[in-house]
C-alpha cells in the first residue's frame, strides 16, 4: 500500500508526465490556476487596451520657459522706452508694466526675488536726486520759492555750483523728473533679473566668451557655499562659548573659510583641467586679427549708438551707428568662437513664444522714440511754467504693449494640496 504523504515515483503512480507540478506553480499570473506555464510564464502581464495609464499626482509637468535673452531684450526695450521719455505718468506706466510682469510671470527661485532690491535701489536714487536738487542747486530757474536754506561761499574755481540758497519747486518738479527717469531704467534692469535664469543665460553665451561665463558660473556656484561656510562656523563657535563678532571673530572664522574655499577651488580647477576645460584650437593670425578688430569696434560703435539713443542730441545718428556695432560685434564673436571648439547640453531654443517677448519690448521702444520725434512736447513736459504733465493716449497703449509677456509665459499654478 502506497503511502500518500509523499508525491508518486517518477514516471509512475497516476500516469502523472514527468512535467507535473504542483497546482498553481508555474502559471500565468492573473490567467487561473488551471492554465499551464508556456514560454515566456515569467514575463510581466501586457496592461489592459482600456485602461488608462496612472500618473502621479504630485507630479506637474515642467513647463517650457522663454529664452533668458528673451527678458533682457523686452526688459532693456522698456528702460530705452524709460530714457525717452520725462513724462511722470509714463514712466509711471512702464514701472507698472514691469511690475505686473515681474507679479505674473516670476518663478519661485533664489534669483527671482531681487526685484524688491531694485526697488529700493531706485527709490534711493530718486532720493539722493531729490537731496543734490536741494543742496547743490538746480540750473532750471524759478519763481516759486520752497525754502531759503543759508549758502555757502565758494571759491572762484567753483562757478556754478552752490551750496544752500533758495530751494524752487521748478528745480524739485525737475529733479523728480530726472530722478523717475532713472528709477524706471533700474527698475526694468531689475525686472531682467528676477525673470531671466542667469546660469541658462551663461550657458547660451557665444564661444568668444566661453572663459568669461565659465568664471561667472563658478563665481555664482561658489558663493552659496562660502554663506553656508560662515553660517556654520559661526554656529560652531557660539556652541563652544566663542565670540562670532567683533575683529577677532572676524578673523577666527574668515581664516578657516579662506583655507576651505582655496581647497575647493583647487579641487575644482584640477577637475576641470581633466576634463579638457581652457583647452584652445588653433587659428590663423588674420582670423585672429579680424576678430580683435570686429570686436572692439562693434563694442565702441554699441557704446556710441547707446549714448546716441540715450541723448535728445544723438537721435538722428544713435540707431543706425548702434545697429553697425552689433552687426561688427556679432560678427566678431562668430569668428573668436573657432578658438573654443564645445558642444552645449540642451541648448535654449528661440521659440515663437520668445521672439513674441522680445518683440513686445521692442515696438514699445519704437514707439516711444517715434512718439519723440512728433510730439516731444507730450513725453517731455515743462518745469517752466509749472503745469501738470498730461498722458499722450497713443504712447500709453503703445507702453501697455510690453504687457503681452503676462500672458505668454505665466507662471505655472502651484498644485493645491
Amino acid at each position: 500500500m502506497r503511502d500518500n504523504a509523499g508525491p508518486p515515483p517518477h514516471g509512475h503512480g497516476t500516469g502523472a508526465s514527468p512535467d507535473a507540478r504542483p497546482r498553481g506553480i508555474g502559471t500565468r499570473p492573473g490567467s487561473g490556476a488551471d492554465q499551464p506555464a508556456g514560454p515566456g510564464a515569467d514575463r510581466a502581464p501586457r496592461p489592459v487596451p482600456d485602461q488608462a495609464p496612472r500618473r502621479d499626482p504630485d507630479r506637474t509637468p515642467h513647463p517650457v520657459s522663454l529664452h533668458p535673452g528673451a527678458w533682457w531684450l523686452w526688459a532693456l526695450s522698456l528702460g530705452v522706452a524709460a530714457t525717452r521719455t520725462g513724462n511722470p505718468l509714463l514712466l509711471a506706466l512702464l514701472v507698472a508694466v514691469s511690475a505686473y510682469v515681474v507679479a505674473t510671470c516670476r518663478r519661485p527661485s533664489p534669483w527671482s526675488r531681487s526685484y524688491a532690491a531694485f526697488l529700493k535701489l531706485a527709490l534711493a536714487v530718486l532720493l539722493v536726486r531729490l537731496v543734490f536738487a536741494v543742496t547743490l542747486g538746480s540750473p532750471i530757474p524759478g519763481t516759486h520759492v520752497l525754502v531759503t536754506l543759508p549758502e555757502l561761499p565758494l571759491p572762484d574755481w567753483a562757478q556754478g555750483i552752490r551750496l544752500g540758497g533758495r530751494v524752487t519747486a521748478e528745480s524739485l518738479v525737475f529733479a523728480l523728473y530726472d530722478g523717475l527717469k532713472l528709477a524706471a531704467l533700474l527698475i526694468c534692469v531689475g525686472a531682467a533679473n528676477t525673470l531671466a535664469n542667469p546660469h541658462r543665460l551663461l550657458k547660451s553665451l557665444p564661444g568668444a566668451l566661453y572663459e568669461l561665463g565659465v568664471a561667472v558660473v563658478v563665481a555664482l556656484t561658489f558663493a552659496p557655499h562660502l554663506i553656508a561656510d560662515v553660517q556654520r562656523l559661526r554656529a560652531a563657535r557660539r556652541l563652544r562659548g566663542r565670540p562670532d563678532t567683533g575683529l577677532r571673530g572676524l578673523l577666527q572664522v574668515g581664516l578657516p573659510v579662506l583655507e576651505g574655499a582655496l581647497e575647493r577651488s583647487v579641487a575644482l580647477a584640477a577637475a576641470m583641467d581633466a576634463r579638457g576645460y581652457g583647452r584652445t584650437a588653433e587659428v590663423p593670425a588674420g582670423v585672429r586679427r579680424t576678430t580683435t578688430a570686429l570686436t572692439l569696434g562693434g563694442l565702441l560703435g554699441v557704446c556710441a549708438g547707446t549714448y546716441g539713443l540715450l541723448t535728445a542730441e544723438g537721435g538722428t545718428y544713435g540707431l543706425p551707428v548702434l545697429v553697425a556695432g552689433l552687426t561688427a560685434a556679432l560678427a566678431g564673436l562668430r569668428l573668436g568662437g573657432h578658438r573654443t571648439p564645445r558642444t552645449r547640453y540642451r541648448p535654449d531654443r528661440w521659440t515663437p513664444r520668445s521672439l513674441l517677448v522680445a518683440g513686445s519690448g521692442a515696438a514699445v521702444a519704437a514707439a516711444m522714440s517715434v512718439a519723440g520725434v512728433t510730439d516731444p512736447a507730450a513725453l517731455n513736459p515743462g518745469v517752466v511754467p509749472l503745469i501738470a504733465p498730461a498722458l499722450p493716449l497713443w504712447p500709453a497703449a503703445a507702453v501697455l504693449l510690453g504687457l503681452l509677456p503676462a500672458f505668454l509665459a505665466p507662471a505655472p499654478k502651484e498644485p493645491s494640496p
